[in-house]
C-alpha cells in the first residue's frame, strides 16, 4: 500500500467515530440548552441530597477511571510486561464507570440543563458534552481496522482529562462547600 493510500485509509477510519462523537456532543449541548430544567433530580436513599449523590457517584467514576488509566498503561506495556489481568480489569472498570456516570449525567442534563451563569458552570456544561462525545468516539474506534495506533490512547486520554475536569468543577467544588457528607 502506498503512503497516500495508507493516509486516506487512516483518515477514513477516524472520520466516522469523530463525526459521531461530535454529533453526540452537539446534541447533548443543544438538548441541554433547549430543555427547560425540571429541578427533578436523581436521589438515592441514604444520601442527604441529590447533589451529594451526584458528587459521590462522580467520585466513584473518577476512581474507576484511575483504574482504567493504570490498566491501560499495563496493557500498553508502560508498567513493564503486560499482565493477563490488565485487559479484563480495563474493560470491567470502564463498564462500571460508564454505568455509574449515567445517573450523574441524567441529573445534570435533565434537572439542570446546559447552564452558563458563571465560568465554572459553563466549563462543567461544556466538559460534560465533550466527555460523552469523546467517549462515543473512543468506543467506536475500539474495533476499527486501519485506525492509527496513537488514536485510541489519545481519545482515552481525552476521556480521562474531561472526566477529571468534570469532577474538579462539580464534585470537588461541592465537597469544599459541604464537606464529605453523604
Amino acid at each position: 500500500m502506498t503512503a497516500p493510500a495508507a493516509g486516506r485509509r487512516t483518515a477514513v477510519a477516524l472520520v466516522v467515530p469523530l463525526v459521531a462523537g461530535a454529533a453526540v456532543s452537539v446534541a447533548l449541548g443543544v438538548y441541554g440548552g433547549l430543555h427547560p430544567p425540571t429541578g427533578v433530580a436523581v436521589n438515592i436513599a441514604g444520601f442527604s441530597s441529590p447533589q451529594s449523590v451526584k458528587a459521590w457517584l462522580a467520585t466513584v467514576v473518577v476512581v474507576l477511571a484511575l483504574v482504567q488509566l493504570v490498566s491501560a498503561l499495563a496493557m500498553y506495556g508502560k508498567l513493564g510486561r503486560s499482565p493477563a489481568w490488565a485487559g479484563p480489569v480495563h474493560r470491567w472498570s470502564g463498564r462500571l464507570a460508564f454505568l455509574a456516570s449515567i445517573p450523574v449525567a441524567m441529573h445534570c442534563l435533565y434537572a439542570l440543563g446546559f447552564q452558563a451563569f458563571d465560568l465554572r458552570v459553563l466549563l462543567h456544561s461544556l466538559l460534560g458534552c465533550f466527555f460523552y462525545g469523546v467517549f462515543v468516539a473512543k468506543m467506536l474506534l475500539l474495533r476499527k481496522d486501519g485506525a492509527p495506533g496513537w488514536s485510541l490512547p489519545l481519545l482515552g486520554g481525552l476521556v480521562f482529562t474531561a472526566l477529571v475536569g468534570l469532577w474538579l468543577s462539580a464534585s470537588l467544588w461541592f465537597f469544599t462547600r459541604s464537606g464529605l457528607t453523604f
